[in-house]
């Protein structure tokens, strides 16, 4: 097999989990891009429909609840009616902390009072939506014998995260990274290591691919702050995660599984 055909996704059916989301659209692009019929998958349906117009190439939106088996069972029937297959699956969504507004982020932050229910949330989705999409729709991939699933994991799954990052320029702390998302991270590559081991014998891939920040908006002290810790001294750009992804979702990585790709400029280096 020639190189360029080692990453062409032609013909397989990639599906996208969080796809309404920041990353989630550059995640179906990079797939449609290297020739693989995607289905976009979020909460809202109105918002999956788009991302599959925007897509075009015979992309599909379907709308689906990672947490609700039965949303999922519902996907998984939808996208083997409508494609016939189930090669590649993207496990992007996510939910990240949201105690920012500054009327409440520094108490609510803090870890001696961070709320049950976020904690719980948390986990639900990332964690536990992980581990209902890799059993319902991985199953058909076992049951095959191909396919690869793409974890979406972090640098804070790796590493803790440095609190020093929100605090503004006159050093007051704006919120601290809470507990939970670096726990729900680090569990998702656990999982992601024991799913290899156990699906490595029936043909299923099963890697983990961790950004780091992303450049949207932030706090121009954040930014700058971020990017001079990081030994290529920026963000990330959405766009810089495809190459990675297309390796792992194709033939270029068909002796990886288990890992964690790291794509984050060197932040965990230092």
């Amino acid at each position: 097999m020639k190189l360029a055909e080692c990453f062409d996704l032609s013909g397989k059916t990639a599906v996208v989990t969080g796809a309404a989301g920041l990353l989630g659209r550059q995640h179906c692009r990079a797939l449609a891009e290297a020739g693989a019929r995607v289905v976009a998958t979020d909460l809202d349906p109105v918002a999956c429909a788009e991302v599959a117009e925007e897509l075009g190439t015979g992309a599909l939106g379907f709308a689906a609840d990672v947490t609700d088996p039965d949303s999922l069972r519902a996907l998984a029937g939808e996208v083997l009616r409508r494609t016939g297959r189930l090669d590649i699956l993207v496990n992007n969504a996510a939910i990240n902390d949201r105690v920012e507004n500054p009327a409440t982020a520094m108490e609510l932050s803090r870890f001696e009072n961070y709320p049950l229910a976020l904690w719980k949330r948390c986990l639900e989705v990332n964690v536990t939506g992980v581990f209902l999409c890799s059993q319902i729709l991985g199953a058909e991939m076992a049951r095959v014998g191909r396919g690869s699933i793409i974890n979406v994991g972090s640098t804070y799954g790796v590493v803790a995260p440095d609190q020093s990052l929100y605090r503004d320029p006159e050093g007051r702390q704006r919120f601290y990274k809470s507990a939970v998302y670096p726990t729900a991270k680090g569990a998702v590559l656990a999982f992601t290591r024991f799913l290899a081991a156990y699906w490595g014998p029936a043909g299923v891939r099963v890697n983990a691919l961790s950004p780091g920040g992303v450049e949207n908006h932030q706090e121009e002290y954040f930014i700058a702050e971020y990017a001079r810790r990081t030994p290529l001294k920026r963000m990330a750009a959405p766009s810089d995660f495809m190459g990675a992804l297309i390796f792992l979702a194709s033939d270029a990585s068909a002796y990886v599984t288990g890992a964690n790709l790291l794509v984050d400029g060197g932040f965990t280096v230092v």
